[in-house]
């Protein structure tokens, strides 16, 4: 009779390992996924695409389960993305054989129909299970993607930051009378977005899928917390780990909880090709993750193909722009942080100063998160300039009162001293930012600026050297993008008297300030990294 039992107790748990979706016979190799995230067209930078090409043909002779993934961000950032409208970066991706990827907030800096376009172009195409075509009521793409290896079924599932709708231009998902046609399943408590997830996560449940991965561009610490990647894993179940991008963070593994309280994994490459990120289900139905940061090898095929549209912009990107006798920086020398985002730097004075001399206004006023590398000491390029600024945004004049002008400041330090890509770089007034007050802004569900509640953070404001009055009328310069697009959030500018509308290009102001302004050479006026005094922290 012991013997009896001991074998259906021996027959039942083979069953259930049999039956388990990790079980050690569900592949016969190891199952790898690939992936990158915010390559912002670093096509090589650091790794660079043509060694991961040849990482990837490399790992074949390991196993033959291998998929490569990208987590957004991929088309825009450097000159070759802008110039090709993010042709020549989709055109890597299709050789290098991306299997799925999912649109960050950037790949929209194009506009939709290109995003489109881009699209149809893109071998594997896009997925995302929350961009809403409210038009029509249904997805704009598709929601997930089934791997299978064996008998392993894999669901990747896409989701993007609802911060899109600010971070991106607005313009781009609204119709000609302002009002949205798309959404990202945004609102104020993160429940939209949450419940979206997890009917996905629930369809392919159904349908027999072993495991979730949640391919996401949210960021584990991103700007809106209700739309981080730790947000999402705490409100659902189902997924067993979440490949994440937009915040640029360099995380190999951490561990969340889920509404169950089970383990989710979270991991993000950083920015540029720092790292590749690799996710091994391994025989025995085991999920790890690392990040590699060392690789040797290159493809030789994809680094022909990287010079080959590297080639077709040369003419343009080598013509010399000037010389600095300064280096106009983005990042705090002391400790080599970012510092744009937060605080006030000698490239932003710059900037402004530039739209503020050309486009001949009271004051001006450029987003940190605008402002995307450095201008060397020496000559420089065409190359540079586009390098610094990626965006291919307008600039405008608007026709502001001071109280609107108070608003945006107060919008721009809302989250200091953490870093807010719609911090606010000046020329023409200065400003102090009292961060023992907290901040009272209140936004609406997408971000969008609605009134401050309370007191003020943004003080002392000077235009010209006198006290802002909020009832006055000034003239205002800068992209499109802020003063009249309501990008980061500035909807104050919303109703604002237009008075010139796209007349140049930031980068033909800035060529234009530096060329017959400043006699081809910046000099030593901003030699001080930390700028002029423009904004004081208190």
């Amino acid at each position: 009779m012991f013997n009896k039992i001991k074998s259906l107790t021996l027959a039942f748990f083979v069953l259930i390992f049999i039956l388990s979706p990790n079980n050690a016979f569900a592949a016969k190799y190891p199952i790898i996924l690939l992936y990158t995230n915010d390559v912002h067209c670093g096509i090589e930078d650091n790794l660079g695409y043509a060694k991961i090409s040849q990482y990837k043909q490399d790992l074949r002779h390991q196993t033959p389960y291998i998929a490569l993934i990208d987590a957004g961000d991929a088309i825009q950032g450097t000159p070759i993305g802008k110039l090709s409208n993010g042709n020549s970066i989709i055109n890597i991706m299709n050789a290098i054989g991306y299997d799925f990827a999912i649109p960050g907030n950037h790949e929209f800096d194009y506009g939709m129909q290109q995003f489109l376009k881009l699209n149809d172009k893109l071998n594997c195409n896009y997925y995302s299970a929350n961009i809403i075509d409210l038009k029509n009521n249904i997805n704009l793409l598709p929601a997930y993607k089934i791997l299978q290896f064996d008998d392993v079924k894999i669901a990747l599932i896409g989701v993007t930051t609802p911060e899109t709708l600010t971070s991106s231009t607005p313009a781009f998902f609204q119709n000609e009378t302002g009002e949205f046609i798309y959404s990202f399943d945004e609102d104020a408590t993160g429940e939209k977005l949450y419940t979206k997830i997890q009917q996905t996560v629930d369809n392919v449940k159904k349908l027999g899928v072993d495991y979730v991965i949640l391919v996401a561009h949210l960021g584990e610490h991103a700007n809106v917390p209700r739309w981080s990647s730790i947000a999402v894993a705490n409100h659902t179940t189902g997924i067993n780990a979440i490949i994440d991008g937009h915040s640029h963070e360099t995380i190999s593994e951490d561990i969340v909880q889920n509404a169950k309280q089970q383990n989710v994994i979270i991991t993000q490459t950083g920015t540029k090709l720092k790292n590749l990120g690799q996710l091994t289900i391994d025989t025995n139905g085991q999920i790890s993750t690392k990040l590699i940061d060392n690789l040797t090898t290159q493809d030789t095929k994809i680094t022909a193909l990287i010079a080959t549209e590297k080639q077709k912009f040369a003419p343009i990107l080598n013509q010399t722009i000037g010389k600095s006798d300064v280096f106009l920086t983005t990042v705090d020398p002391k400790n080599n942080k970012r510092l744009i985002r937060s605080g006030e730097t000698n490239l932003g004075d710059f900037v402004t100063d530039a739209y503020k001399t050309v486009l001949n206004t009271d004051i001006a006023i450029c987003n940190g998160g605008g402002i995307r590398n450095e201008i060397p000491i020496g000559s420089f390029t065409y190359n540079d300039i586009l390098n610094t600024f990626p965006f291919g945004n307008m600039c405008v004049i608007i026709e502001a009162t001071g109280q609107q002008i108070l608003d945006a400041l107060e919008m721009s330090a809302s989250n200091y001293p953490e870093e807010n890509g719609g911090f606010l770089q000046v020329s023409g007034l200065s400003y102090t930012i009292d961060s023992t007050i907290p901040s009272h802004i209140i936004t609406d569900d997408k971000g969008n600026f609605i009134k401050v509640n309370g007191a003020y953070r943004v003080q002392n404001v000077m235009i010209d050297n006198k006290p802002l009055n909020l009832n006055k009328k000034y003239t205002v310069g800068g992209t499109s993008y802020i003063l009249k697009l309501g990008g980061n959030g500035m909807s104050m500018f919303k109703n604002a008297h237009l008075i010139q509308d796209e007349m140049m290009s930031e980068t033909d102001v800035i060529i234009e300030y530096i060329q017959n302004h400043l006699n081809a050479t910046i000099d030593n006026t901003y030699e001080n990294p930390y700028g002029q005094g423009r904004i004081i922290i208190k």
